[in-house]
């Protein structure tokens, strides 16, 4: 089925309390897109972000991030007070019209309190729904919170320079810190409960829309996270937690030098002896969350690039195999012979990361702004995009937006931009939309940024910066963007994509 989606992070939706979240405006977002025949909505990843507020860092691989947690919603059913929301409330937000990276942390703290607080206090039908839930998840969920209370206990500091006792997680410490923290435990494990009941609820509402929902799967999982801390045998670090090995990509259309990313790489023959047990657990979990799943960096699946441990650039790294094969048809068999991922295929491509993708029919992406070189054989081409098992894109959550990328490109680039469209280039964001429309792919997406012709000041992430991202938010109600998705919804429907 062809469609059409726009691509939007939820921190970007309006709303108190500095960031956005799973509540009305989430749920008024979803009716919006229906409403104008837009059928996806493509999401990054949900998981908590690092100090940078990037979703790609993240110090767990299976928790949901506590910034999107609702407090209207959690008064409106009972969980708070309405005193206890009027103080949330009362917190200073810096900028409403960024992400609060500075108050987001001291505010999801004081909501995990109230929540934990008012606990004693609920039915004992909630009660045992929460405990049921708790059991079903205790795979991660119970590392994930003592991981989050004694890095908050030990001042934010990583895992590896904790006491010794909690850094090398023995087992009669861990307990002795359970028992002493219970309360903190138990608001952790709460917060991660409502996040999911208050998903859940999003997603009915997707569903009842007709919306689907793609998320986005980070490769790695950050070096400071609840995964290597608990799992470091499956992870290329040493005894006392550096580095063995780090991960990156050789130089490429982003970076002279590289980009290294400075995850730990994973330590495959253990992943084998395991039969893949933790990836695979990661992956359900995702594939759980959402209708389709976006697999970022898919071509380390065939072959990652590999950075000494103490290196500063990504330049001298060397190509290793991995087990995309094993590992994907175990995943492939457990699913019911159905695999709904979306391989980011961007980069260094070679034949045996098409022959993975194409194994399992999975489809691929194709970036509109990176095909303009002059080369006819660039394969991002429209003219060169064969086939439906794509997913095109205006721009992806890292590249300049389509106003800002049109703004920096020469004469003669643009001149190119101009004969691909057959007509003049008067609005780039929406004629390269609607050129992304034409294509044969089964989907078209577009950031919202690109249907609302912002320039680079709405630009979300710049790939080898460290500060400035991630933090864009949309300043204005969601009613304003009415025409902006009417637009592209008739143009998506003159397409076939409905």
């Amino acid at each position: 089925m062809r469609q059409a989606g726009v691509l939007l992070h939820p921190t970007a939706l309006p709303g108190p309390g500095g960031c956005g979240s799973f509540g009305a405006a989430a749920h008024e977002w979803i009716s919006l897109l229906a409403r104008h025949g837009v059928g996806v909505w493509q999401l990054l990843p949900l998981a908590p972000p690092d100090g940078t507020g990037s979703p790609y860092s993240s110090p767990s691989g299976s928790a949901l991030n506590p910034w999107f947690l609702d407090g209207e919603v959690l008064a409106a059913e009972g969980f708070l007070t309405d005193a206890d929301l009027a103080a949330l409330n009362q917190l200073p937000v810096e900028d409403p019209g960024r992400l609060d990276l500075g108050g987001l942390p001291g505010r999801i703290e004081a909501l995990g309190e109230a929540l934990q607080r008012r606990w004693a206090g609920q039915g004992a039908r909630r009660q045992r729904a929460f405990q049921a839930w708790r059991r079903r998840q205790r795979h991660w969920l119970d590392d994930h919170c003592l991981f989050v209370v004694i890095r908050r206990l030990e001042a934010g500091r990583p895992w590896w320079e904790w006491p010794q006792p909690l850094a090398q997680r023995r087992g009669q410490d861990l307990r002795q810190l359970a028992r002493q923290h219970r309360p903190e435990l138990l608001a952790e494990a709460l917060v991660q409960w409502q996040l999911q009941r208050q998903w859940d609820q999003l997603r009915c509402h997707a569903k009842a829309e007709g919306v689907r929902l793609v998320g986005d799967l980070p490769f790695y999982v950050a070096h400071d996270s609840a995964d290597v801390w608990c799992h470091r045998g499956l992870f290329s670090v040493t005894a006392d937690g550096s580095l063995s090995s780090q991960s990156g990509v050789p130089p490429d259309y982003f970076s002279e030098t590289g980009q290294l990313w400075g995850t730990p790489i994973y330590a495959w023959p253990r992943h084998w002896l395991t039969g893949f047990g933790w990836w695979l657990a990661r992956l359900r979990r995702q594939l759980a969350l959402f209708d389709l799943v976006r697999l970022d960096h898919f071509r380390a699946l065939q072959a990652f690039w590999c950075v000494p441990g103490g290196a500063t650039t990504a330049e001298h790294g060397v190509w290793r195999r991995s087990p995309g094969w094993p590992l994907l048809g175990l995943l492939w068999l457990s699913l019911g012979c159905r695999l709904p991922l979306i391989a980011e295929d961007l980069g260094v491509i070679t034949p045996p990361v098409e022959h993975l993708r194409d194994g399992f029919a999975l489809p691929g992406m194709k970036i509109l702004q990176f095909a303009f070189d002059g080369d006819q054989a660039n394969p991002y081409l429209p003219s060169n995009i064969k086939g439906r098992r794509w997913v095109v894109y205006t721009g992806t959550h890292d590249n300049a937006t389509t106003k800002g990328w049109w703004q920096q490109l020469d004469p003669e680039s643009q001149g190119r931009v101009g004969e691909a469209m057959a007509a003049q280039v008067q609005s780039p964001a929406r004629q390269l939309a609607e050129l992304a429309l034409a294509t044969s792919a089964d989907l078209a997406v577009v950031p919202l940024q690109d249907l609302l012709e912002l320039g680079d000041e709405a630009r979300f992430n710049t790939p080898g910066t460290s500060s400035g991202n991630w933090t864009w938010r949309l300043n204005q109600p969601l009613s304003s963007l009415e025409g902006a998705l009417q637009a592209y919804g008739q143009a998506a429907g003159r397409y076939g994509r409905g």
